[in-house]
């Protein structure tokens, strides 16, 4: 039977999860996959967590040059988080002809290029299923399982924290900032959210799947990208009545006129498969022209569920002697020949307080007809919002995002709007 030796960088809630299957599940993956997986040297300074999982005391690494020296270590996983020190132990045991494991988003998004230079170079595997949506195998499926597909678009919900806040937004018609609240106090959210709440995580992780997904280098750069700290519960209640429900999504799309990849809080149908995604699960909508949809679900962090990401990529490694790579020109920077398209088309979703006049509707109507947007829905609420102002609220047919944006500017200019409010996109 194959042995394969394993070095941990980290004992945190990922790298502890990790530890905890492969030492838990060694007999069954002997018994299944006929390999032998062992955790050979975890490097991790707090001596707490080392003794809480019950690592033996001469399997702590002081250092990464122990890791990368031993001839026992085939697979180094790096679970530390952060760029730079992971950047370089990750390259250090690439350098050293060590496979790597890794469930770092950010490091993989904006170096893969160069750490899988120095996996060619060395004929090293480089694994990553765990960088995005936990323990959901949305890697594995675009790189094993609907290959045969030319895949036109991506939806999903990639980011358990934000889905977490606006399900209890939704739900419980709490506040954003109660709900960030106590999205923190569960550890859902860091105490600074700013990489979850303003979408830089489902960003990253949305270039790596679109990279794979369409066979080109999809840069962070190219991602737009808006986060949920500006969405407020009335829009979530309004929309709500109108039949909608509030997600983040990242969304991805090909086409003949090129690529275009978003991420931004966006209204569903409440009869749509990701409106029923909450809390911390995740979803990804793929369509391929030959599969049709296919939807994956499940949990998108934790330290089990992203354990087993890490685990699964641990026995393919193992259990494979050919290492792929990108199926493109993997470069910092997009391939010259491919076009971004950043004035999108979707519907849209209008709040606005309005003074309570006849005819108002109807100038507002003249700003979106010189800019070929048209209405869907209309609701406006009865009562007196603010100084004989009302709250009124528009849902458009689909439209671009920079007619929009001038309508949007057209619109808070006319005498008698207070301001807009809000401006959403809606997948109709």
């Amino acid at each position: 039977m194959k042995k394969v030796g394993v070095a941990i960088l980290g004992l945190g809630v990922v790298g502890g999860g990790t530890y905890q299957i492969l030492t838990e599940h060694r007999e069954f993956y002997q018994r299944t996959q006929n390999v032998d997986i062992v955790v050979e040297s975890v490097l991790e300074l707090n001596r707490e967590r080392t003794r809480a999982l019950g690592v033996p005391s001469d399997k702590i690494a002081s250092n990464i040059a122990e890791i990368v020296s031993d001839p026992d270590v085939s697979i180094v996983v790096e679970v530390i988080g952060g760029v730079e020190a992971a950047r370089e132990y990750v390259l250090a045991a690439l350098n050293a002809g060590k496979t790597v494991v890794t469930s770092n988003k950010e490091l993989f998004c904006k170096y893969s290029h160069e750490l899988e230079r120095a996996a060619k170079r060395q004929n090293a595997g480089l694994y990553f299923e765990a960088s995005c949506v936990g323990g959901v195998p949305i890697i594995r499926t675009l790189l094993d399982g609907v290959q045969a597909n030319k895949i036109s678009s991506m939806m999903g919900i990639i980011n358990g924290t934000t889905n977490y806040i606006l399900t209890k937004m939704t739900n419980e018609g709490t506040s954003y900032e109660e709900s960030l609240r106590e999205a923190q106090q569960l550890g859902y959210a860091e105490a600074d959210p700013t990489a979850d709440v303003e979408g830089f995580d489902a960003a990253y992780k949305l270039s790596i799947l679109a990279s794979l997904a369409f066979h080109t280098k999809v840069p962070f750069t190219k991602v737009f990208r808006e986060g949920i700290s500006g969405v407020s519960k009335e829009d979530i209640a309004d929309a709500k009545e109108l039949g909608y429900i509030l997600k983040l999504l990242a969304i991805g799309k090909q086409s003949d006129a090129g690529i275009e990849v978003r991420v931004h809080p966006t209204f569903v149908r409440k009869d749509h498969p990701l409106a029923s995604v909450n809390d911390s699960f995740n979803a990804v909508f793929l369509t391929g022209d030959s599969v049709g949809d296919v939807m994956l679900y499940g949990r998108g962090a934790g330290a089990l569920p992203t354990g087993s990401a890490i685990v699964s990529d641990i026995i393919y490694a193992a259990t494979h002697s050919e290492n792929k790579y990108s199926t493109f020109k993997n470069t910092a920077n997009a391939d010259k020949d491919t076009n971004f398209i950043s004035d999108f088309k979707s519907a849209y979703y209008m709040r606005l307080t309005v003074e309570d006049k006849a005819g108002f509707l109807a100038k507002i109507a003249t700003v979106f007809g010189k800019h070929n947007i048209s209405l869907v829905e209309l609701l406006q609420k009865p009562g007196k919002a603010e100084d004989g102002k009302v709250p009124l609220v528009l849902v458009t047919h689909e439209t671009h995002e920079m007619s929009i944006r001038k309508a949007v500017a057209k619109i808070n200019s006319m005498e008698g709007v207070a301001h807009v409010d809000t401006v959403l996109r809606v997948v109709s």
